[in-house]
């Protein structure tokens, strides 16, 4: 009953907001209401919910979306976007940007959380688009795959390293057959299926993008590919030191601390305001107003975000999560393909990978020695499950949709179908090794 009740809420989101043509974030809270009144919340607990669900969502990546689009705004506005283009083509040609925007997003993915990531690349292969009239979906879906891939099953990323952690895996291992599971599935999600969408042809959303400079107006390569990729050499480089400091001593707080991917975007526009900004001859109150125009650029997104965190927690507190990993408790499926069913569940009807992940781990857990099955394997399997079917209530959707300009029909058929393949291909790539390893 709880799961047609979701599927329900959810039909009912994508007419509100497709065919309605109701603003999606009073979408969101209209069905977030209904929904809940449908699972037997009381009133005031379902706004209570919303509450929570807008302030969790929004609190979690609110400074990260914003310092993102300033550093973003700054380094389209500078010409620095357009440098690293030019020399990105130089090097790879255009008949190989996805090839090198894939190779890319793996780097970038590893150390980065999916939101710092998107935000870093995502003008690139805007500007990309518009200078080489590529189009940009077809260029930027398989850096989209790659980043989704590292984001969904390696550690250090959230829900990854909190699997991990519950089943006493081994960091290092996990890692590597993470990798190894990892590189099939970007090809066939971002490669092979990156391939079929030549025929969406626009050059994605001119905001993100700033008008083509002269090449004595642009800043020098190497202060634009130092610049963009500051925030993913400091928590490269916080996550390399911190397992050699002494545990809680002052040297690896500081190592963590500037880690921590809010501090290292906030350094990183610091940084960036004087090499592109002031450093140019920019005024400071020039590069404010920047700062400014970036924010306006994205304030739309903060408020899908909160709907989207808003009928996420009405789901969640509303028992949807605990029924479904009940539910697949005693099935009888292999327990790869049983974690990742339950994952992928939970992740299309709560719209959350963590969420999906660290529920079914807690269920997942004590079969676990009963089994005998690698628990190495298992965080990748589930990992590979909390991927599944991005679609209206996910944040990662409405981010997508916005700075691609598609439609919402045209972006289930690309973005949803992406992340279907990364979690299909994930099951498959654990399934294989399991029986390669034994």
């Amino acid at each position: 009953m709880l799961l047609t009740i979701t599927i329900l809420g959810i039909l009912v989101l994508i007419a509100l907001i497709s065919f309605v043509r109701l603003h999606t974030f009073l979408a969101f809270l209209a069905v977030s209401l209904g929904v809940g009144l449908a699972l037997g919340q009381k009133p005031l607990d379902i706004l209570e919910s919303i509450q929570k669900g807008i302030g969790g969502t929004l609190g979690s990546i609110t400074a990260i979306i914003a310092l993102g689009a300033m550093l973003g705004k700054l380094v389209a506005q500078s010409g620095a976007a357009q440098r690293i283009a030019i020399n990105l083509m130089d090097l790879v040609g255009t008949r190989h940007a996805r090839w090198a925007f894939l190779v890319t997003g793996f780097i970038v993915g590893l150390p980065l959380f999916y939101s710092v990531g998107f935000l870093l690349l995502a003008p690139l292969v805007i500007t990309v688009a518009h200078r080489y009239k590529l189009p940009a979906l077809y260029i930027g879906l398989p850096m989209l795959a790659s980043l989704s891939v590292t984001q969904g099953y390696l550690p250090p990323h959230p829900a990854p390293l909190a699997i991990l952690k519950q089943f006493n895996a081994d960091m290092g291992l996990t890692l590597f057959y993470g990798i190894i599971v990892a590189i099939p599935a970007i090809l066939i999600s971002g490669a092979l299926f990156g391939s079929t969408v030549k025929r969406y042809t626009n050059l994605g959303n001119p905001t993100f993008i700033a008008p083509e400079l002269s090449d004595e107006q642009m800043p020098s390569a190497t202060t634009s590919f130092l610049t963009v990729l500051l925030p993913i050499l400091l928590i490269g480089l916080s996550t390399f030191l911190s397992p050699f400091l002494p545990t809680d001593s002052r040297g690896q707080q500081i190592v963590a601390f500037v880690g921590e991917p809010v501090v290292s975007m906030f350094l990183s526009v610091l940084v960036a305001t004087y090499t592109l900004g002031t450093r140019r001859g920019k005024a400071i109150p020039e590069v404010t107003a920047l700062f400014g125009d970036a924010i306006r650029d994205v304030a739309m997104l903060f408020l899908i975000f909160g709907g989207a965190g808003a009928l996420k927690q009405v789901l969640t507190d509303g028992g949807v999560s605990q029924s479904i990993a009940e539910m697949m408790e005693h099935s009888t499926l292999h327990p790869y393909v049983l974690a990742w069913g339950m994952a992928a569940l939970i992740r299309v009807c709560t719209g959350s990978s963590t969420v999906s992940g660290i529920t079914t781990a807690g269920f997942v857990a004590p079969m676990l020695a009963a089994t005998g099955v690698e628990p190495n394997l298992m965080v990748l399997s589930i990992g590979a499950g909390s991927m599944m079917f991005s679609h209206v209530n996910d944040t990662g959707f409405w981010l997508f949709r916005e700075y691609f300009q598609l439609s919402m029909a045209d972006t289930l058929k690309t973005w949803s179908v992406m992340e279907t393949l990364v979690s299909v291909a994930g099951l498959a790539g654990v399934m294989a090794l399991s029986w390669v390893i034994g």
